[in-house]
């Protein structure tokens, strides 16, 4: 777990010590706190698990210095937290996402019930190290549990540095990331020939082609898999939300849309972890109704994606 140094404190007008979460009563009791185990994916080559769901923070952390809406945002994390999250994905390209997230582990004294990924982000390969640390002081954090140099950029540079501060114990895990179906082939020629521990990509019930080559390929070498928009950026609840959920959803575990995307996600066996974001505690609530419960098996995998093409 990553360790923390202390930041200056944020004031936060909104009472976080009187939030009630109402959980999903399939995992959770009165109190909202989960009655049941959590879905967790053992990390692959590493004596550790985390939870097969976690938390993205594109766009919607992205708040600046709006004190009534960090509060809110602060109420989320909150919410992820005391329904088993940990796993939380950043970006210095995410605005004052980093920042906001700083504030909110602060205010919920927080700093040891994350596990922080981010990502390098920087066309200068020789600026990783600084990157890292420029981002861990917007975090609160002197070390982050994993490290992804993002969408490729600077990969070769960013790479071999980020096996070194591996080496040394300066980050847990080290990664690269893709998303919106990009760079595919690049992407497989570096899983191939590169240590890595985590991959990033697109993958959700529409967008299905790293079925293909990447997550075998991850199975096959041992690296664990995040997946980023699960949801298409919200385009499938758009699509989708007004549908009645098949008759047979409950048979694999689901009570509502959000359920039905993760998972399918994170019932496939490569799967590690999939990253939905949200701004609402009552979408974060359902997001992590994903997190208990039954899995969908390969037959209801398939029924599940053959009714969504049928809508």
């Amino acid at each position: 777990m990553a360790n923390w140094i202390t930041r200056r404190k944020f004031l936060i007008t909104s009472g976080l010590a009187g939030i009630a979460l109402k959980s999903p009563m399939l995992f959770a009791n009165a109190s909202g706190i989960p009655t049941s185990s959590p879905i967790t994916r053992r990390i692959p080559g590493a004596n550790e698990s985390i939870p097969a769901i976690g938390m993205g923070t594109w766009i919607t952390f992205n708040v600046g210095g709006d004190e009534q809406l960090v509060a809110q945002r602060t109420r989320v994390l909150k919410t992820f937290f005391d329904l088993g999250g940990t796993v939380v994905d950043g970006s210095p390209m995410y605005g004052t996402a980093a920042d906001v997230i700083g504030e909110a582990l602060d205010s919920l004294d927080a700093h040891d019930r994350i596990f922080a990924a981010t990502k390098i982000w920087t066309g200068d390969e020789s600026e990783t190290r600084q990157e890292a640390a420029r981002s861990g002081r917007r975090w609160g954090l002197d070390q982050f549990d994993l490290l992804q140099v993002h969408n490729l950029l600077g990969w070769q540079g960013h790479l071999e540095t980020l096996k070194q501060m591996k080496a040394s114990g300066e980050v847990r895990y080290i990664g690269i990331t893709t998303s919106h179906g990009r760079r595919h082939r690049e992407f497989a020629q570096i899983m191939e020939r590169e240590p890595l521990d985590f991959v990033q990509l697109t993958y959700n019930v529409l967008d299905r082609e790293v079925e293909n080559r990447l997550l075998p390929l991850a199975q096959e070498r041992g690296i664990g898999v995040i997946v980023n928009r699960p949801f298409q950026g919200g385009s499938l609840f758009r699509r989708f939300q007004s549908e009645p959920l098949p008759g047979w959803a409950g048979e694999a575990g689901i009570s509502n849309w959000a359920e039905f995307f993760l998972k399918f996600i994170i019932s496939h066996p490569a799967v590690t972890c999939a990253i939905p974001a949200t701004s609402k505690v009552e979408h974060m609530k359902e997001n992590m109704g994903a997190l208990y419960g039954a899995l969908p098996d390969a037959d209801q995998r398939q029924r599940m994606a053959d009714y969504v093409r049928s809508l």
